[in-house]
């Protein structure tokens, strides 16, 4: 972050037809060493910062005397990635465009630009101000003749809320697209570098290989030393993988990116011929299998790669891994610490997943799934404040399948309209049997599936549902996930207001670990987001995950959000998210899912959860 303290300096541009008014800026914001010894003790008190050791402000003025040169400025200064952080701009400027026309079009160049609008005149009322460009708090207006220490503490100011801002976009961006752990490109990232690399490839006629790794009995050390074990190896073989490509003479950008659990993908572009991805394998397997110590254990990590290669194994990001995948399950089956090259005989993994589609596409003919429901509890009044209704199947050859096998399958066979129907009708008439027995249940929510949110009959279908089972739509809450909101194929917000208009609630379910922003539900309004159980556990061990949890809740208020989080599993947890306003929680520390008939018992002798006493981080 930068700060006043430090020699980091902040563009600031100036916008006057009056060459004078350049200089009268000038002179106030570009100071000799030790002028203003007062305004910095000022500003370590205000913000907490140390005094600066330089002296001078890091103010660095440009100079525009029209609305249209202030713009073509701006653009530049975002072209060469140094863009202004605050400009003072002056209401009346003939023969050129006017102040407020002025702002509109910097806005539209840098909708983070903050900006004072300087006017002597009353050329427009605030509300004007505001039906031209908006609501906005990145506008403040200055009265002509200004004073100069008003001036200097506006730059101040508005400059570290443009730097505060900055922050946070980076920290979500850091989310959205790094692995927290290990810090490498996570999913997502992977899926943007390798389309990019495959488009590339596609238009010069080159090859890419994707190598797909897997930690051998990484399962059986997390079990026996620890996940916090387990995680410091993770995060010694990733820098391992890293230093082994950089040392490597690789043609292109390759990426390294963690998949997830202890599955990591390099992606090669541009390799001249398919040995050469297995001679970059084997160096990693190399690099990765020496010795280590850690905490005391000396540990041998062995890994099994897959590789497949574009466009020969696949032409899609899909294709590409679900092959590398397959070829790397046979070579952890060949012995481990193996590479092996996708082969089309490879369909082990293939015969199993169509045996669950087979399976999956009776599953609702043949009554095989059914719902628990997981309690949510208030934190200020102590009492149930909702359940949330959970999908669970089980089939008499599969067994017990968990969600995150099927669910996706099921979108992808189109079946998911059909199930997510009766999970929402089974879940609503339940409601509705608990609400009649005398049982308090203020909310029942249902998770939505993209396809099935965005389907044109769901608004219609809710309301049958609801009129069906004659549960009060207040009742129902309906979750989306946060990336329903980066897909962009329909309105969402129409159809967010027709469900909020009929009286139900939306909740964004796994807040925090796509990439839709606050901001997003300043235009789409929503009632409840759910902190993700990732950022939940780490509560007790990351600052910087307490400090996001506490700024998410802080600007949920100003949102008018209700904040849920989820996976509770300490006291400790729920002591902190007490302390910073979180009013609703839920995970296991109170209760797993339940049957119904267990959920019935919970709600008829709820716990006291005034009792769960933890410390405050």
């Amino acid at each position: 972050m930068m700060d006043a303290g430090n020699n980091q300096s902040y563009r600031i541009l100036t916008i006057d037809d009056n060459q004078a008014i350049h200089q009268d800026f000038a002179k106030i914001l570009i100071k000799a060493p030790n002028e203003d010894a007062d305004l910095d003790d000022l500003e370590a008190v205000l913000f907490g910062t140390a005094k600066p050791t330089s002296g001078a402000l890091n103010f660095k003025l440009d100079c525009a005397t029209q609305g249209a040169e202030g713009l073509v400025m701006v653009e530049q200064a975002l072209a060469e990635s140094q863009p202004y952080a605050l400009a003072f701009v002056d209401s009346r400027m003939p023969p050129g465009i006017d102040g407020v026309e002025t702002i509109r079009g910097l806005w539209q160049r840098d909708p983070e630009l903050q900006v004072v609008l300087c006017t002597a005149y009353a050329d427009y009322s605030w509300q004007e101000i505001r039906n031209i460009l908006g609501e906005t708090d990145n506008l403040l207006v200055l009265k002509k003749p200004f004073d100069n220490m008003e001036v200097l503490q506006m730059a101040h100011a508005l400059t570290r809320k443009w730097q505060l801002a900055r922050d946070v976009r980076g920290r979500l961006h850091q989310l959205a697209f790094y692995d927290r752990l290990t810090g490498l490109p996570n999913r997502t990232m992977l899926s943007e570098r390798l389309a990019k690399a495959l488009r590339h490839a596609k238009a010069n006629q080159s090859q890419v290989a994707l190598l797909f790794i897997d930690v051998d009995n990484f399962k059986l050390i997390n079990d026996s030393l620890g996940h916090g074990f387990g995680d410091k190896l993770l995060k010694i073989i990733a820098e391992r993988v890293v230093s082994c490509l950089r040392a490597s003479d690789i043609v292109g950008r390759w990426v390294a990116a963690r998949l997830g659990g202890d599955e990591f993908i390099v992606v090669l572009p541009k390799i001249a011929a398919e040995h050469a991805a297995a001679g970059v394998a084997q160096r990693i397997t190399d690099t990765v299998v020496q010795p280590l110590m850690l905490d005391g254990h000396q540990i041998l990590a062995t890994l099994s790669i897959g590789i497949a290669i574009y466009p020969q194994d696949g032409e899609t990001n899909e294709d590409l891994l679900k092959n590398a995948d397959l070829a790397m399950y046979t070579a952890k089956q060949t012995g481990k610490n193996t590479i092996a090259y996708y082969q089309e005989s490879m369909n082990t993994r293939a015969v199993k997943r169509l045996a669950l589609e087979n399976a999956l596409r009776h599953a609702p003919a043949r009554n095989e799934f059914f719902l628990h429901y997981q309690p949510q509890m208030d934190l200020e009044s102590g009492k149930v404040s909702g359940l949330e209704a959970l999908l669970r199947w089980h089939n008499p050859t599969l067994g017990q399948v968990p969600p995150l096998d099927f669910i996706k399958i099921a979108e992808e066979l189109g079946l998911i309209i059909e199930i997510g129907a009766w999970v929402l009708r089974t879940a609503c008439s339940q409601a509705k049997t608990w609400i009649d027995q005398g049982l308090s249940v203020p909310r029942i929510a249902v998770n939505v599936s993209i396809k099935q949110f965005c389907h044109p009959d769901f608004v219609p279908d809710v309301k049958q549902i609801l009129a069906d089972t004659g549960l009060d739509p207040k009742v129902l809450e309906v979750e989306i996930t946060e990336t329903l909101f980066e897909e962009n194929v329909v309105d969402l917000g129409a159809i967010v207001q027709q469900l909020r208009e009929i009286g139900i609630s939306i909740a964004i379910d796994d807040f925090g670990t796509g990439y839709a922003g606050l901001s997003r539900f300043r235009k789409i309004q929503v009632d409840f987001l759910k902190i993700d159980r990732s950022f939940i556990s780490e509560i007790e061990s990351s600052n910087s995950a307490r400090d996001l949890i506490r700024g998410i809740v802080a600007l949920s208020k100003c949102l008018n959000l209700n904040i849920i989080s989820e996976g509770i599993e300490t006291s400790a947890q729920i002591e902190y998210l007490r302390s910073i306003g979180c009013q609703h929680i839920q995970g296991y520390l109170y209760s797993k899912p339940l049957a119904a008939d267990a959920a019935e018992s919970f709600l008829r002798n709820p716990p006291d959860v005034g009792k769960e006493a933890g410390h405050v981080l």
